[in-house]
């Protein structure tokens, strides 16, 4: 054999070894960025369950405060995996980051709560702006109320309720953008005076303080809200397809074991979410909150997504509206939904 034709069989064998290796059952490594909310959920199960596992996927997670700040480690190719809101993501597309949303997991998240100095103004009968006008008088400044950065799902939700919905005079609110821990810490410790939150943030703060009150919950927030996706970028499904079709089969067998058997879904939840230190029935009363809805298919969430991503060039967090070409890759959802039915 000749020099030149042993090194075209060479790189032949080059080429075809990682495919020979994963058919072999070498596990396909998927480094995941996620937030810690219960949206997240049915990712936790699969994990949890074994499913990801027995399917040749091995995930290394990550945690992050916002979806916005997980675009920058998508951009630099440190992440594979984004589990978080899907609002930033049309913007990193328009920024030349290829990633693809595969699987929603969860609709209508963001709810918004009232701490005990606002919510004494929310009384039977009384509009939401005129909660707020009150709270404005009495104590002569605006209500104070948290989410996330903007250009993300909390901060946008929070906005279009605020402004579009409520109609709440803009003199008597200030938004303060702060992570998610931050967030539940400051409702609790009175150093603002409500704010948009997810699950298990409301089911912990109302446990710890009765007088927090839910004042408008997801539906209302934002019609068909969407929330939380899993995008994968695109490098990843190119030479991983069959770890992005396992990833999805998951979450489609992990949203019907949520809704069967929360207690069984809690334990996997409350290790990724709680650490070992929220009580693991605060996570089961969390699964099944109404702020708690549990949707994998991702054509559900696409024409709400346009609707924020209209309403974001309107708050002025997006310059224009951007394409969704090659956003929304729906067939893994597809092949999964027609293998499970």
């Amino acid at each position: 054999m000749d020099r030149r034709r042993f090194l075209a069989l060479a790189s032949g064998f080059a080429a075809f070894a990682p495919l020979a290796a994963r058919a072999q059952g070498q596990p396909v490594a998927a480094r995941v960025g996620y937030i810690p909310v219960v949206g997240t959920a049915p990712f936790f199960v699969a994990q949890g369950e074994g499913w990801l596992k027995q399917a040749g996927v091995e995930p290394a997670v990550t945690v992050f405060e916002s979806g916005p700040n997980m675009i920058q480690a998508l951009a630099s190719g440190t992440l594979d995996v984004y589990v978080a809101g899907v609002a930033p993501l049309a913007v990193a597309r328009s920024r030349g980051i290829d990633v693809r949303v595969v699987a929603s997991t969860a609709i209508g998240e963001n709810v918004v709560v009232a701490a005990p100095s606002l919510s004494k103004f929310f009384t039977a009968g009384v509009a939401p702006a005129a909660a707020f006008k009150a709270f404005r008088t009495a104590n002569g400044k605006a209500a104070r109320l948290a989410t996330q950065p903007a250009g993300s799902v909390p901060n946008t939700t929070l906005q279009y309720w605020l402004w579009e919905v409520a109609k709440i005079d803009k003199a008597d609110v200030e938004i303060v953008p702060m992570g998610i821990d931050a967030t539940q810490q400051a409702i609790l410790a009175g150093a603002v005076d409500g704010g948009s939150v997810r699950e298990p943030a409301l089911t912990i703060l109302q446990s710890r303080n009765s007088a927090i009150k839910l004042v408008a919950a997801g539906e209302e927030v934002f019609p068909g809200q969407p929330g939380t996706v899993v995008a994968v970028s695109g490098a990843f499904a190119t030479k991983n397809p069959q770890a992005v079709q396992a990833i999805v089969d998951g979450l489609v067998k992990a949203a019907a074991l949520i809704k069967a058997n929360p207690d069984k879904a809690a334990p996997h939840i409350g290790a990724a979410l709680g650490k070992g230190i929220v009580d693991p029935d605060l996570i089961r009363k969390a699964l099944v909150s109404p702020a708690s809805v549990f949707e994998i298919d991702p054509r559900k969430i696409i024409e709400p997504a346009r609707a924020m991503q209209a309403y974001q060039v309107k708050l002025g967090s997006l310059d224009k509206e951007l394409p969704f070409d090659g956003l929304f890759e729906t067939q893994y959802y597809e092949r999964a939904a027609k293998a499970g039915g």
